[in-house]
């Protein structure tokens, strides 16, 4: 009989005294598999290929060896972390400030495209030890020389497969060309597609490939339903569902840009606090909505797989696919958004029955079945309104001034000439509970959604729509009989007229000259 190994802990992991503070403030207690594994090679000085799915602790993973070897007398840049998004750049970046609160003389700098240069030549002529980028805006630094990057000792390619995928690779080999012989790799990727092979086999030394091996893709502790649309308006359900749901913060994905707009616009007309996410903001307003959620001034962010890339909210407890993703692997990554550190989440599919294919690709990449969800009925609704309501009371009754309110109520059932319940059910009704506002009628099949969701990507304005048939070449020319003016009709006299109108009409033929 073995014994079973003894579980790491991030003190046997050798990291200074300051990082194990650090992991102490933010609560970390015990490494996760990814960073077990990690963490010693990178200490020793090796070239790492880390294949882990999103919501591992890969960043921890690098950043925690990382910022152990950085030297914060120097102001140079001795890490660069390339991301394939802005909003995955933002997160290592606090990442990397969480990690190091207590290293002195430490500054890191996101750049990314979307924001006025100025700012980010400010950051670098003050010097940081670590740059968390975009490989196009990494690049244009360096070819304008505000990036320099002669005294580099580590390079982090974070989801390295993703900037495939987005077209980047080229910028990243650029970038990885200029860099200094001697330097570090962290490699990490989801998959292993040829052409991240061929990078790693170019230019790492002898990297340690580690693998973290999982039953499931996707983590258990994620409740995964799919609602069947069977030619119901998804928006009307959608709305249902939102009521009934119990959530905190909510992430809908949605196939194009110009949904996601659309879809949050109709949910701010129905009540719900939402805003879009998508890369057609500027990137301060896409700060600004990601600010919001986080503070809780936003419930629901309707959002692009790219926009949404890297997003790390903690309230965020709900996942819904509003769009089916072609790729299975998009889908993993969207319910990654919650779930995370044992935290339980919700991730909710609309499907429709021609989609049953992609719905048997995903469960067969996520290792689970996916729970068949039945919409809530009107009644469903009414219920869970009425328990919402019970709780903002049963929460009210703790509050102090109590007796002040009650004094208010009965003051005003007097000046009213009402009762107190009375007051409370026109209370009730403010609260949306018993309100005549119809529950929608989600099964009617006229219901229609918006028309980028019905057909997906517009195509470019320019264009043109192709004929329905192929037109005879001749000389004939087209039939004008649609634009031509009608013959004008004589004028009558009055008398004829009076004579016309005692008669009784007569139907016309279908070919009048008056048509």
């Amino acid at each position: 009989m073995t014994d079973t190994p003894a579980k790491a802990t991030f003190a046997s992991l050798n990291l200074p005294a300051y990082l194990q503070k650090a992991l102490d403030d933010v609560g970390y207690e015990v490494p996760s598999d990814i960073q077990t594994k990690t963490i010693p090679p990178l200490l020793e000085g090796c070239d790492v290929i880390g294949q882990a799915q999103t919501g591992t602790g890969k960043t921890a993973a690098f950043a925690l060896p990382i910022l152990a070897k950085i030297d914060c007398r120097k102001k140079q840049t001795q890490c660069l972390v390339l991301a394939p998004t802005r909003e995955l750049a933002i997160q290592v970046a606090e990442a990397f400030q969480s990690y190091a609160r207590h290293l002195p003389g430490f500054q890191v700098a996101p750049i990314y495209g979307g924001t006025d240069y100025r700012t980010q030549l400010k950051q670098l002529e003050r010097g940081a030890q670590v740059i968390v980028g975009t490989p196009g805006r990494v690049m244009d630094h360096m070819r304008k020389g505000s990036l320099k990057l002669d005294n580099l000792a580590h390079l982090v390619l974070d989801e390295a497969d993703e900037m495939l995928r987005m077209g980047f690779i080229d910028d990243v080999e650029w970038v990885m060309s200029q860099l200094p012989e001697k330097r570090q790799i962290a490699l990490f990727s989801a998959t292993m597609p040829t052409a991240i092979r061929r990078i790693a086999s170019d230019y790492l030394q002898d990297p340690q490939h580690i693998t973290v091996t999982q039953k499931t893709v996707t983590a258990t502790s994620i409740r995964q339903r799919v609602w069947m649309i069977s030619g119901a308006s998804k928006l009307d359900g959608l709305t249902r569902i939102l009521e009934v749901e119990d959530f905190d913060g909510l992430i809908i994905f949605a196939r194009t840009k110009i949904a996601t707009t659309e879809l949050a616009d109709k949910l701010q007309a129905r009540g719900f606090a939402a805003a879009a996410l998508n890369g057609d903001m500027a990137q301060s307003a896409r700060e600004q909505v990601i600010s919001q959620l986080k503070k809780g001034r936003l419930d629901i962010v309707v959002a692009t797989d790219v926009a949404a890339r890297g997003l790390d909210v903690d309230r965020i407890t709900h996942v819904v696919n509003y769009d089916i993703p072609q790729d299975p692997e998009a889908y993993v990554h969207r319910i990654g958004r919650t779930g995370r550190a044992g935290r339980k989440g919700e991730a909710i599919l609309f499907a429709a029955n021609r989609e049953q294919r992609l719905l048997r690709m995903i469960e067969r990449t996520t290792g689970q079945p996916i729970e068949l969800m039945r919409l809530p009925t009107a009644s469903d609704v009414a219920d869970a309104k009425a328990e919402k309501i019970r709780d903002q009371i049963a929460i009210g009754l703790k509050r102090k001034g109590l007796d002040t309110a009650k004094e208010f109520v009965f003051h005003l059932a007097d000046q009213l000439e009402v009762s107190a319940s009375d007051i409370a059910a026109v209370l009730a009704m403010e609260l949306g509970y018993a309100q005549k506002r119809a529950q929608p009628e989600v099964l009617d099949s006229d219901s229609r959604e918006p028309y980028s969701d019905r057909r997906g990507d517009r195509p470019e304005r320019s264009q043109k729509r192709k004929p329905a048939g192929n037109k005879p070449k001749g000389k004939a020319k087209p039939k004008k009989r649609d634009n031509a003016k009608a013959p004008a009709k004589p004028r009558r006299s009055p008398k004829a007229a009076e004579q016309d109108g005692a008669r009784k009409p007569r139907k016309r033929k279908a070919n009048s000259s008056s048509f």
